[in-house]
């Protein structure tokens, strides 16, 4: 592609994620890296060919000792408290560069032998820092049980952070952890969004339905859109797979309609058709809200997390304050009252486009490589900290 900057060909990069079983938001950040490094080999976890794209798959790709066991791709989640030993075991191949896209253990991947270790990081890890009850549950007997095995992956956690040069975030949201968590300063690159992909519907079509694109785990909180929605009658249609399906749809009304995966062209059609889209959880960043603006349809969403950098509340979304579906009820009747101008919404998204993107990674590259960040970080936290860049999209 033409928008990479002339010197990325000539670096030598290595990629770490942390696994690949689908394709969702982190999978786009590097699906897009590996257009931009096409010689890079991949280090993840686990890998599960036919749920990657061809990008990603044309790759080496290098897992753990997890890809051996018998219906992985199906159980990985369980087997969290033996991730440090699995990637720990990875011995990169030279490279001027390690670039690992992290929510969980890929910045522990080792760096390659003399050279550089970026961090873009979605959020440190979500199983041990944040939502905890919202992944384990509230069961007391398991709180007791895995209270310390948390407090360990936490320390193991924060450790391993002083092995990354240089730490991008996702957003001011997620770079505020970071310094919490890791009492690190980081740039803030906003993920890329396919503005030119996702347009409007000439028409302006509203076929008459809501909308939610998304992994169907608990943390997500689409059980407060089914409630919402069971009591409003209004037909929501629901996109996507996970560990909730079942419970969820056992949950709905003949009006929510569950599709599950299905192929991009068919979700862009449905941002270009739909009245809304809702958007129920506390996201790092949130790529969807973001399609579907450049599609010029308005947002009903949590306001917190992500959500608060990427929408605007009044004019391309709806916020709601509290995570019940009462609250999620009133925000989209308001919605549906409220006239929206479809060109203010689009211009909202085009600030988190895909030449950004490259724009601001390529800034926090150079400087990755150009200096001692490590050394200069090691020595700031908490909010006087020094900030190396602040890319967010908007110059």
């Amino acid at each position: 592609m033409s928008e990479f900057p002339s010197e990325w060909s000539s670096l030598r990069v290595a990629l770490a994620h942390d696994w690949l079983t689908g394709m969702r938001g982190g999978e786009r950040v590097l699906e897009l890296l590996c257009q931009g490094f096409p010689d890079a080999a991949i280090y993840s976890l686990i890998h599960r060919q036919e749920a990657i794209s061809p990008t990603i798959n044309q790759h080496p790709i290098h897992t753990s000792g997890l890809q051996r066991i018998p219906f992985i791709a199906r159980t990985y989640r369980y087997w969290l408290p033996l991730y440090p030993w699995f990637v720990r075991q990875f011995r990169p191949v030279p490279a001027d560069l390690l670039i690992s896209t992290h929510h969980c253990v890929a910045k522990s991947v080792p760096r390659p032998p003399g050279g550089r270790h970026l961090c873009y990081c979605f959020t440190p890890m979500r199983y041990a820092w944040t939502f905890y009850e919202d992944y384990f549950g509230r069961n007391r007997l398991k709180k007791t049980l895995l209270k310390p095995v948390l407090a360990g992956l936490r320390q193991w956690d924060r450790e391993q952070a002083h092995q990354v040069d240089r730490f991008v975030a996702i957003s001011h949201h997620v770079r505020d952890r970071i310094q919490t968590f890791y009492s690190r300063d980081a740039d803030v690159v906003y993920p890329p969004v396919d503005t030119d992909r996702c347009t409007p519907d000439e028409r302006g079509r509203d076929d008459g339905y809501d909308l939610i694109v998304s992994a169907l785990v608990p943390y997500k909180r689409i059980d407060l859109a089914v409630a919402a929605y069971n009591h409003s009658g209004y037909p929501l249609r629901i996109v996507g797979t996970g560990t909730e399906y079942r419970r969820l749809r056992a949950q709905a009304s003949p009006n929510v309609h569950f599709l599950g995966w299905q192929p991009d062209a068919a979700i862009l059609a449905m941002y270009q058709r739909c009245r809304l889209l809702v958007f129920p959880g506390e996201e790092d960043f949130g790529i969807v809200p973001v399609e579907a603006q450049a599609c010029g349809k308005p947002v009903v969403a949590f306001g917190r997390g992500g959500a608060t950098e990427t929408l605007v509340d009044g004019q391309t979304a709806m916020f709601f304050s509290e995570q019940t579906a009462s609250a999620l009820r009133e925000a989209v009747e308001r919605a549906a009252d409220q006239p929206w101008d479809m060109a203010v919404i689009r211009r909202n998204a085009e600030r988190f486009g895909v030449k950004r993107f490259i724009a601001g990674m390529a800034q926090s590259i150079r400087a990755c490589l150009a200096e001692d960040c490590l050394e200069r970080d090691r020595h700031v936290s908490g909010k006087g900290q020094t900030r190396f860049s602040d890319w967010d999209g908007n110059g």
